[in-house]
């Protein structure tokens, strides 16, 4: 082969190892919604059974398409991953082919909750993923050779791979591409007779190059911008998005009461799961309901169960005075819309006037300090702040693969 050919085989292996590594590390960074998308998979193809083994098979599956694409893209071990993603690809384009000749209602998953393909567009970009394998491996031989510190770009990348999905198991996604995501602006905040919140809406003041530009919170620039202040404006003054999302509740009775989660301070404990909610789990969670009350906060627990079941769900082991907390603010929503709400099984909310400000996995619920501090703090800056955070180590986490990747 030429080396111009021997040059163009191996720029179609990287195309091919971006999309694998973007793939994979979008999943591995919500690992709660690639089992939601694997357990789709399972009841389309009448595998139900396998259900309980989905988060496994989800978080292993990405990993092998992360650690895939990095060795594409570092050039390392060559003939083993041509073969790895030359199967993943053909095996995934037949899936795809299934799915858009049954089109059933689900998504195709390819890229997490990120990026949404209909079944049609997922199965032309296999095909295009195919074509470029045929290109780029057959007649799988003559791949060249690579430098040994290649290895070490890709075993440092391999390494940071493992790092944030672990991080990812034990936490909530540092990027939240949930319906409930940090920007996030409930229906029935919109929805309250008499308000004038919907007439405002804060901006951010940022500076570049001696130019200044508003952006909501939802739009706000990169690293490249300067911060320079907040500012309240009317809303026909600003982009507007009429996409909230609706968290409906019900008390035992089974009235609906999601006015309630629109107040000025709300903590809301979400268990999606209650059967496997441990004792000190809910122990925990009296906490924090206990410690939001007493910061003037309106405390919501609330259960993915029926009306009125929460005193059959809560263990022995506990006592009057935690069940209490738990028992008075008891209230009922579908598995769903708690699953997108938090990730974690038994994890916090907070809310402002119906604006999602933070949230926390159940493992790392916010102390009876941090609760005072937060009922006390301005929720528009808390907000910034917690957002940035995020996109901060989502966008980190891709610079430093693309140095490691690129130049180590």
């Amino acid at each position: 082969m030429t080396k111009f050919h021997l040059d163009m085989r191996r720029v179609a292996a990287v195309l091919i190892g971006l999309v694998f590594f973007i793939s994979g590390t979008l999943k591995l960074m919500d690992p709660v919604g690639t089992k939601l998308i694997v357990t789709e998979y399972f009841k389309f193809f009448h595998v139900g059974f396998l259900a309980p083994t989905a988060k496994v098979a989800g978080v292993v599956l990405s990993i092998v398409e992360a650690i895939a694409g990095t060795a594409l893209i570092a050039g390392v071990y060559r003939r083993i991953y041509a073969w790895v993603a030359s199967c993943l690809v053909a095996f995934f384009t037949l899936v795809t082919l299934v799915l858009w000749i049954g089109n059933p209602v689900m998504d195709c998953g390819c890229f997490g909750e990120a990026i949404h393909l209909s079944h049609a567009g997922s199965f032309i970009k296999n095909v295009v993923l195919l074509a470029l394998c045929a290109f780029a491996f057959l007649p799988f031989r003559d791949f060249g050779k690579y430098r040994n510190h290649r290895l070490v770009a890709f075993w440092l990348e391999a390494a940071t791979i493992l790092v944030v999905c672990v991080y990812s198991l034990l936490y909530i996604p540092p990027m939240d591409f949930t319906p409930f995501d940090l920007s996030t602006r409930l229906a029935a905040a919109e929805e309250i007779p008499g308000s004038d919140v919907d007439e405002y809406v804060s901006t951010f003041v940022y500076e570049k190059n001696g130019q200044q530009g508003t952006f909501t919170l939802d739009n706000l620039p990169d690293s490249t911008w300067t911060f320079v202040c907040t500012e309240t404006v009317q809303k026909r003054n600003n982009i507007v998005s009429d996409n909230f999302p609706e968290l409906a509740f019900r008390n035992a009775s089974g009235e609906y009461c999601d006015s309630m989660a629109a107040k000025e301070l709300v903590m809301v404990v979400s268990v999606y799961d209650p059967g496997k909610m441990r004792a000190e789990s809910w122990k925990k969670t009296s906490d924090v309901l206990s410690a939001a009350s007493g910061a003037g906060f309106t405390p919501l627990l609330l259960l993915a169960a029926g009306d009125g079941t929460a005193p059959g769900l809560l263990p022995d082991g506990l006592s009057e005075a935690e069940k209490a907390p738990l028992l008075d603010n008891a209230y009922y929503c579908d598995y769903k819309t708690l699953i997108s709400l938090n990730r974690s099984n038994g994890g916090a909310v907070y809310f402002n006037d119906g604006d999602l400000i933070e949230k926390w996995a159940s493992r790392a619920l916010p102390s009876a300090e941090k609760i005072r501090d937060i009922s006390e703090s301005d929720a528009t800056d808390l907000s910034l702040t917690v957002s940035t955070k995020g996109r901060l180590f989502f966008q980190s986490f891709y610079l430093y693969s693309l140095i490691i990747l690129a130049f180590v």
